[in-house]
């Protein structure tokens, strides 16, 4: 496996939300002229194959579950053009998904999620959840049903704070790729009139810029009096009524001084959006006149 090709991570158990995410690889690896990686985690101390259904030893698991991880590349090398490349690895799973992401440099990571069990079956499931906060590339988790092909709304929520403008670019390019709308939102929970200002001049800037890379794009401010725990719930609630197929939202890492974003709204955004959400963490902090979330 070559490190210095570009590719994209795909973990895989044979679940529907698995395949459905690799479903929304395609049209990405061709645009990023990407390989794609199959990985699948035998989950360190569990002894039941998923796939078969029955206990088996260490060895007979990863003879079956690599035949059959390498049949459904060939299958996708073949439909589909892209060079597909198969790994099985053993350890507690979003760890193996971070190492194998940082080994081959991944471009990003596209992984389904059915979530955890019994009252908190909606929320996505931990080993996603750590996966989005730890990444150093942009994660996309797919939690609700088969999106539909292609991406004609991506929603790019921004606020006032300071942050990168790795969100915006990746926008751009995914923009550019499927001929998207961007819809740039902000929720506002005061009637300031500076705060006001200051966020409608920051949203036509970012709006100018998105606009003058060959990408439509449009702006809309949401006044709302809740409380700030509704920021999440708002942005999902705008995606909705604009029909999104993709929300892109701002993370940040376990080190920095400031708060996690994936600890508030970024996670109440990831648990609850039945649409696909691609979180990014940025990589260098500048000040560039205009912040993503």
């Amino acid at each position: 496996m070559n490190s210095s090709v570009t590719q994209i991570l795909i973990p895989i158990d044979f679940s529907d939300q698995a395949l459905i995410a690799l479903d929304q690889s395609y049209n990405l690896a061709r645009f990023y002229d990407a390989d794609l990686t199959l990985l699948y985690v035998i989950d360190e101390g569990n002894t039941v194959n998923r796939i078969f259904n029955k206990p088996v030893d260490e060895d007979a698991l990863r003879k079956q579950v690599d035949a059959k991880l390498v049949e459904l590349g060939i299958t996708v090398s073949k439909k589909h053009k892209i060079k597909v490349n198969t790994l099985v690895a053993k350890g507690h799973i979003y760890d193996k998904i971070l190492e194998v992401a940082d080994m081959i440099n991944a471009k990003m990571i596209i992984m389904g999620t059915n979530g955890t069990v019994g009252l908190k079956k909606r929320f996505i499931g931990s080993n996603a959840l750590r996966v989005v906060k730890e990444a150093t590339c942009p994660v996309v988790t797919i939690k609700g049903k088969h999106p539909r092909e292609g991406c004609k709304n991506i929603v790019l929520p921004i606020d006032l704070t300071k942050e990168s403008r790795e969100k915006v670019n990746n926008a751009v390019e995914l923009g550019r790729l499927y001929g998207a709308t961007i819809r740039v939102v902000s929720v506002l929970f005061t009637l300031d009139e500076f705060v006001v200002n200051r966020l409608t001049r920051q949203m036509e800037q970012v709006k100018n810029f998105i606009k003058k890379a060959g990408v439509k794009c449009t702006a809309e401010m949401i006044k709302t009096s809740k409380g700030k725990e509704t920021l999440s719930h708002a942005v999902i609630d705008y995606s909705n009524k604009v029909d999104a197929d993709l929300i892109m939202i701002m993370t940040q890492q376990e080190g920095d001084i400031t708060p996690l974003f994936i600890g508030s709204t970024a996670q109440g955004v990831i648990n609850n959006s039945d649409i696909p959400v691609m979180s990014i963490v940025p990589a260098v902090k500048r000040d560039v006149g205009f912040s993503p979330y």
